[in-house]
């Protein structure tokens, strides 16, 4: 099976001539064409740290993505942040921006053909989201997690965004001065990243790894880190090894997988929001799973 065998279907012909003229309006060359197209979904925003320091992994996986003889299809998504909604109206998009972010990775790769897709997001739905969208394409695939923020700081202690919502908590009710109350909020969050602690997205992309589905070791990584670059990178060339042998997500996620996968979210004491998550991955690859399932298993 060819590389390009997907992307043939809008490339190749010569009825498809119109179709090459608006490629080469994008600086491709006659030789592109035999060469795979893989989309890079990039969950890129500055709406949320989580996801506004994804273009460093985005580049990198582009760079590699040439680098390895295939052509990379850059293209946007969407996201919500769950930690800045919370508590208003806005928090009832989150869910539903799920299915927004998987409906339109799924439709690029589709719609345009593509031969796979690297998917690079940080935020809490972006995670399952993407996954959603490799299992139901079912084209090769990658998820690249953008990694996690580092620690914030506050006299002498550790913090994380979930000290900021204790501190409102506390300084309420009189136990907490303004001073550490404005300490708090403004040094819980020091860099770009996903929440550091066991919520959604680090508990996601810790279970990304154990399903195989992302490259070892790339959950426990900062977005700030030089190493996070160098594992995007990794990725994108994995990605483009695994469309030359034809290596699909319903390969990789099976019933075995994903109780791997469960076994790592509850030695981990990961969110419980995974549950939801795992059945919607279960059934966009056509793998029966059920709570109870889990539960039978031993793992839940």
């Amino acid at each position: 099976m060819d590389a390009n065998e997907r992307s043939k279907h809008i490339t190749e012909g010569v009825e498809r001539s119109p179709n090459r003229a608006m490629y080469y309006a994008m600086g491709y060359t006659k030789q592109d064409f035999n060469n795979p197209m893989i989309g890079i979904a990039n969950g890129h925003s500055t709406i949320t740290p989580c996801n506004s320091g994804l273009q460093k992994l985005a580049d990198a996986a582009i760079a590699a993505t040439k680098a390895a003889g295939a052509n990379p299809q850059v293209f946007g998504t969407p996201t919500i942040s769950d930690g800045m909604s919370m508590g208003t109206e806005g928090m009832k998009y989150s869910l539903i921006s799920r299915e927004v972010i998987a409906d339109s990775i799924e439709t690029c790769v589709q719609g345009q053909w593509m031969d796979g897709c690297v998917v690079i997001g940080g935020c809490d739905k972006n995670m399952p989201a993407g996954m959603i969208a490799l299992a139901r394409t079912n084209v090769p695939g990658i998820y690249v997690y953008g990694g996690t923020i580092r620690p914030g700081r506050w006299k002498g202690e550790d913090l994380n965004i979930v000290s900021a919502f204790e501190a409102v908590g506390q300084f309420t009710a009189g136990k907490m001065s303004k001073e550490d109350f404005e300490g708090i909020e403004q040094n819980a969050c020091p860099s770009t990243g996903s929440c550091g602690g066991m919520y959604t997205a680090n508990t996601m992309s810790s279970s990304f790894e154990a399903l195989g589905m992302s490259l070892l070791y790339s959950s426990t990584m900062a977005n700030p880190d030089e190493e996070k670059v160098r594992s995007a990178e990794e990725s994108a060339r994995v990605l483009v090894q695994a469309v030359k042998n034809n290596l699909k997500p319903r390969d990789i996620i099976t019933r075995k997988s994903i109780e791997n996968a469960v076994a790592v979210i509850m030695a981990t004491g990961g969110s419980t929001n995974a549950v939801l998550h795992f059945l919607a991955i279960a059934h966009s690859a056509n793998v029966e799973w059920t709570i109870m399932l889990a539960c039978c298993t031993g793992i839940a």
